[in-house]
C-alpha cells in the first residue's frame, strides 16, 4: 500500500545528571570536589533517503525516542552522550509541527538532514562549582529534558513532469511507453490509484522522470475522488502534461475541467510550463481533431499521439526534455539548514493546601531540590537562586504567601522568609 502521510512522535534523550562526590585518597589532604558533569542527550533526525518511495514504514511505528545521557561519576568523569536517532524519510517530504498550518521545512534532497528534537544538555558536577570562596560545594545540577514533537509527515512526488487527466486517459500506458516502469494498466477507469514514477531516457543519454498522478474528477479541488490526495503530488512536478482522450465525447470540456481543478487547488501550480496532449489518435478514424482549434487560441504546446501504438512518442520526448531542461529545479519552501523546531518548556505549577503549605511542582527545580545538599548553606542558596529563575517567589507573593508559610518541593519543606 502506497502511503504518502504519517504522523509520527518524536522524544530526544534527556541529559544525564551532574553528581555531588570528592576525592578520597591517601596522602591527599582535603581531595575537594571531584563530582562530573552528565552527558548530553541524543538528538532525533530526519534524514532524506532517494532509496525509499513512500512512508509505509513508519505507519507501524510512530513513537521515536533518543537515548538519554548517562549520570557523571567521580573523579571528574563526564557521563557519555546518548546516542542519537536517524529517522530514514523519502525525498521530497514536507513536515510540519503539531498540524498542516505550520510548515517548518520540506527535504528535497538526498542525504538532507533535519533535527527536530534536541537532547538535553548534561548536568554539572559539582567540580564544576569550586571556586576560591566555594572549595567543597555540595551542589550538582539535574540533566535537561529533551525536546518532544508531534511531526506530520507528507510526501509530494518529487518528479520533472506530472501526467495529469481523466481516469482511463491513458496515462499509465503512456507512462509504460516511454519509460521502463511497469504501471497497472486496464480498460477500465481509476486503474492508477497511487502516484507511479517512471525514469526516461532520451536519444542523447539524458534522463528525467515522469509521474503517473492518478486520474482527476470534476471537483477534486474540493477532494472529491480523492482529490486533495492526487493533487498534492503535481505541485513539485517542474511541467505538467495534461493529457487528454481524444476519443472521448467532449474534449475540450475535459480540458477546461482539469485546468480549472488544478487553479482551483493551487494558482501557482496552474501556472508552471505545461503541455497539452492528445492521446488515442488510432481511434479517430480519420474524424477531425476537436482540440486543434480550441489550443490554436491559447499560448501552450500541443502535440497528439497514440500511446498504445506509439505513434508520436518519441517526438514527445524531446520536447520534454527541452521544456524541463529549461525550467529551475523546485526549491524548498524553508530553510534547508539544521532546524530545532520546538524549546523545552518546564512549566511551574503551585498548588495551596487546605491547611495552607504551598506545594511547587516544576520538574527541572525538583531534580535539583532531590540532589543538593540542602543542609549547606551553598546547597541553601543554589535551590534559591533556581527558584528565583523560574519567578516562583513572585508567584507565591501573589498567591498571597506569608512569612512563615511552608513550601514544600520534591518532599523537601522550605520556610517562606
Amino acid at each position: 500500500m502506497f502511503v504518502d502521510e504519517v504522523t509520527i512522535k518524536v522524544a530526544a534523550g534527556k541529559g544525564g545528571d551532574g553528581v555531588v562526590t570528592f576525592r578520597r585518597e591517601k596522602f591527599v589532604p582535603r581531595g575537594g570536589p571531584s563530582g562530573g558533569k552528565g552527558g548530553h542527550g541524543g538528538d532525533v533526525y530526519l534524514v532524506a533517503d532517494s532509496n525509499l518511495r513512500d512512508l509505509s514504514y513508519l505507519v507501524d511505528r510512530v513513537n521515536w525516542k533518543a537515548e538519554d545521557g548517562v549520570n557523571g561519576s567521580s573523579e571528574n568523569c563526564t557521563g557519555a552522550d546518548g546516542d542519537d536517532v536517524y529517522i530514514k524519510v523519502p525525498v521530497g517530504v514536507a513536515i510540519y509541527l503539531e498540524d498542516k498550518d505550520n510548515l517548518i521545512a520540506e527535504l528535497l534532497e538526498d542525504k538532507q538532514e533535519l533535527l527536530v528534537a534536541k537532547g538535553g544538555r548534561g548536568g554539572l558536577g559539582n567540580a564544576n562549582f569550586a571556586n576560591a570562596r566555594r572549595q567543597a560545594p555540595h551542589i550538582a545540577t539535574a540533566g535537561e529534558r529533551g525536546e518532544k514533537s508531534k511531526l506530520i509527515i507528507e510526501l509530494k512526488i518529487l518528479a520533472d513532469v506530472g501526467l495529469v487527466g481523466m481516469p482511463n486517459a491513458g496515462k499509465s500506458t503512456l507512462l509504460g511507453a516511454i519509460s521502463r516502469a511497469s504501471p497497472k494498466v486496464g480498460d477500465y477507469p481509476f486503474t492508477t490509484l497511487e502516484p507511479s514514477l517512471g525514469v526516461i531516457t532520451t536519444k542523447d543519454w539524458n534522463r528525467f522522470t515522469v509521474a503517473d498522478i492518478p486520474g482527476l474528477i470534476e471537483g477534486a479541488s474540493q477532494g472529491k475522488g480523492l482529490g486533495f490526495e492526487f493533487l498534492r503530488h503535481v505541485e513539485r512536478c517542474r511541467v505538467l502534461l495534461y493529457l487528454i482522450d481524444l476519443a472521448s465525447d467532449d474534449p475540450c470540456a475535459t480540458l477546461e475541467m482539469l485546468w480549472r481543478e488544478v487553479k482551483l487547488y493551487s494558482e501557482e501550480t496552474f501556472l508552471k510550463p505545461a503541455f497539452v496532449v492528445g492521446n488515442k489518435i488510432d481511434l479517430m478514424d480519420g474524424k477531425p481533431d476537436p482540440l486543434e482549434d480550441f489550443i490554436s487560441k491559447r499560448d501552450i504546446p500541443y502535440l497528439k499521439i497514440s500511446a498504445k501504438e506509439r505513434i508520436g512518442t518519441e517526438d514527445l520526448i524531446d520536447a520534454l526534455w527541452q521544456k524541463v531542461k529549461a525550467v529551475p529545479l523546485p526549491q524548498a519552501k524553508k530553510s534547508e539548514e539544521v532546524i530545532i523546531v520546538s524549546k523545552v518548556q518546564t512549566d511551574t505549577k503551585i498548588e495551596r493546601s487546605d491547611g495552607g503549605e504551598f506545594l511547587v511542582k516544576n520538574s527541572y527545580l525538583e531534580r535539583i531540590v532531590a540532589k543538593t545538599d540542602l543542609e549547606s548553606l551553598d546547597g541553601l542558596a543554589f535551590v534559591y537562586k533556581q527558584m528565583n529563575r523560574f519567578g516562583i517567589e513572585k508567584k507565591l507573593k501573589q498567591m498571597g504567601i506569608k512569612e512563615g508559610d511552608k513550601v514544600t518541593i520534591a518532599g523537601k519543606r522550605f520556610t517562606f522568609e
